[in-house]
């Protein structure tokens, strides 16, 4: 049972809250560490993983054919260009997101990924080596969608929703010229002033062009050497 002293502490936090008017995520993340997808975030990773469905399905070479008159012969359309194909990413885009863990050690966009993080990977090697954790969580539910995927997932069906009609023009006319995240987060959804995750690289991406600047600066000197 939670002590007086913590549940009283708890139902004054709650009331205080909803006399300020502040938002659920401000409270959820100081006192539970609990911080949810912002606009940006949310665009930019639907747009991501919309990419990736797509291009998991290029290498498809059905044809579909359209049309129930019999008069005329029906439409022969190929899979990759067509509508369906786009119906079932938009479909599939948002369940997807569910296979996402949340990285704490991370403070940018990239906190969002699949992969167990490092706080859990380190709190498994102590389980494993016998020791007691106790986080307030069962173990069995370690790995389970958390309060900020469960989010993200839902955030993303109302992205979808509300922009169904800009991500078709941009798969119907744009994609070879305009990535998704440039024609719908960058110039459509996103104020200027929320477009900052999207200038933020994969730590992925920034420890290669690290090693990279590094490799070229050690070949520069080797020539001064020389």
């Amino acid at each position: 049972m939670m002590p007086y002293r913590t549940l009283t502490w708890s139902i004054l936090l709650v009331v205080t809250c909803a006399l300020s008017s502040c938002s659920s995520d401000q409270f959820d993340e100081e006192n539970y560490g609990v911080k949810y997808a912002d606009e940006c975030e949310v665009c930019k990773i639907v747009s991501m993983e919309i990419t990736a469905l797509l291009a998991e399905s290029a290498h498809k070479h059905e044809v579909l054919e359209t049309g129930y008159s019999v008069e005329k012969s029906r439409t022969k359309t190929k899979y990759t260009q067509s509508e369906l194909r786009l119906l079932e990413t938009m479909e599939a885009v948002c369940e997807r997101l569910l296979t996402y863990s949340v990285h704490k050690e991370r403070q940018d966009w990239t906190r969002f990924a699949r992969g167990t993080s490092e706080t859990f990977r380190t709190l498994e090697g102590l389980v494993e080596k016998g020791v007691k954790v106790d986080i307030g969580i069962p173990q069995e539910l370690w790995h389970k969608p958390s309060a900020e995927v469960s989010y993200l997932r839902t955030q993303c069906e109302v992205l979808i929703e509300d922009h169904e009609d800009k991500i078709e023009t941009w798969y119907f006319k744009k994609q070879e010229s305009e990535s998704l995240e440039d024609y719908l987060c960058r110039q459509r959804v996103l104020k200027a002033k929320d477009r900052s995750c999207l200038d933020i690289l994969p730590a992925q991406v920034k420890d290669e062009s690290k090693a990279s600047r590094q490799k070229k600066k050690r070949k520069k000197e080797q020539k001064t050497e020389l």
